[in-house]
């Protein structure tokens, strides 16, 4: 696996994202945090998330036409960039009036995220071998683990200690590091302009976003995807909202406990990022896809019910940990799915569709949580959480894994390798 380390260009983006990520981390922890210590208020404080996710609703698709059209690296290096920028007026933030720029700068971040995101995936496929696509998405995979051990902790010492002007030039430096690697990878430019005052051009933007759409409808191996991770994103919505009321309430914890125990995830995630990239090629990603998914749901019922064997936070944190390792495997073999199910031109169109309908499965997720929960309980609506992610893991054994494509489809690169 480290030997992809070792292409330069790859090199190049790993580190961009291991910077980069930290900075997230870091600002992910601290924003919050500053909000509702400025407004004691948990529904203003979930303004901030309101406006981190509906451009991804909204524009993540859509972006992903653009992204095919455009140079996928100057987007990324524009993309950061701006992103550096755009942090610097929260700076001016110190009382709860000035709240609303906390949410403006949140909601453009994401817009500039969403066409950032389509385009690092999208690029990965052109800086490595077709075999060696798991293992680089593993080693993606490491970089989460890493910043999430390192930049949540550290995101909460920062702002307690320094304030949130901190924690913003903190993740504004690391977005212009970024953008000085990224612009260090040597990648040969495919592009078309796309003159934004030309009529024609818009109608041609909006006609290649339907086709994009329609891909994903015609190929049957990425509408399986589709729906296998629209299950997924489902789940994680409703753990979002329902997680720390878990805590609470059922381990009788409080916001210590809330960070250390789903930070621990994230040892378990370096780990199965580990070994994806040492082992995976021995294993089809899309059985290693199915195997994670049932996997990760397993571990959640064990979390969900582990007060039922023994009270206490040692075996939910383990099984956290325990979590993390199949979570890595999700992430690594669903990326390369859709990276080797498609053919290059199609790739932004393809990651923003699915960015978008993530996005909003998890909106549904959060509403879902917050009407059942109050009405059935937390613990049952958790349970059936878990439920959803082995249904998804059983659905990619019957519909990807084994599965042979006779006849490539139009617009697919080389189909399931299973």
């Amino acid at each position: 696996m480290l030997s992809v380390l070792r292409q330069r260009n790859f090199a190049l983006l790993w580190c961009a994202g291991l910077i980069s990520e930290t900075g997230d981390w870091l600002l992910a922890i601290g924003l919050p945090v500053y909000v509702f210590t400025l407004t004691g208020s948990a529904l203003q404080t979930s303004g901030l998330f309101i406006a981190e996710f509906l451009p991804a609703v909204v524009l993540g698709s859509l972006a992903g036409v653009f992204v095919d059209r455009w140079d996928r690296k100057r987007t990324m290096i524009v993309a950061s960039a701006l992103q550096a920028l755009l942090l610097i007026p929260l700076l001016s933030v110190h009382s709860a009036s000035g709240v609303w720029v906390v949410y403006a700068v949140a909601f453009v971040e994401s817009i500039l995220a969403q066409f950032f995101v389509p385009a690092n995936s999208a690029m990965l496929p052109t800086l490595v071998g077709d075999d060696e696509i798991l293992a680089a998405n593993s080693l993606l995979g490491v970089n989460n683990s890493l910043t999430r051990l390192v930049g949540a902790p550290a995101g909460g010492l920062v702002v307690g200690i320094w304030g949130a002007g901190a924690v913003v030039l903190l993740d504004s430096v690391s977005f212009g590091l970024a953008a000085v690697l990224i612009a260090s990878i040597t990648v040969e430019a495919a592009v078309r302009a796309v003159p934004v005052s030309d009529v024609g051009a818009v109608v041609s933007v909006l006609r290649e976003w339907i086709e994009g759409l329609g891909l994903v409808r015609r190929t049957r191996s990425l509408f399986a995807l589709l729906i296998i991770g629209s299950l997924a994103s489902l789940s994680q919505g409703i753990f979002l909202v329902l997680y720390v009321v878990f805590v609470f309430r059922v381990l009788h914890g409080g916001a210590t406990e809330v960070g250390w125990i789903r930070g621990v995830q994230a040892i378990g995630g370096l780990g199965g990022s580990l070994l994806v990239g040492a082992f995976g090629s021995r294993l089809p990603a899309p059985r290693l896809l199915a195997l994670s998914l049932v996997g990760f749901g397993v571990a959640d019922l064990g979390i969900w019910n582990s007060q039922e064997i023994v009270a206490g936070f040692f075996l939910p944190a383990a099984l956290f940990v325990v979590a993390g390792i199949p979570g890595a495997g999700i992430g690594a073999a669903l990326m390369t799915q859709l990276q080797t199910s498609v053919e290059d031109q199609y790739r932004g169109r393809i990651f923003g569709s699915f960015g978008t309908t993530s996005a909003l499965l998890q909106l549904i997720g959060m509403v879902l949580a917050g009407t059942l929960g109050d009405a059935l309980g937390v613990l049952p609506v958790l349970n059936a959480q878990g439920c959803i992610y082995v249904l998804a893991g059983l659905l990619a054994l019957a519909l990807l894994v084994g599965e042979r494509q006779t006849q490539q489809e139009p617009g697919t690169g080389s189909g399931m390798r299973g």
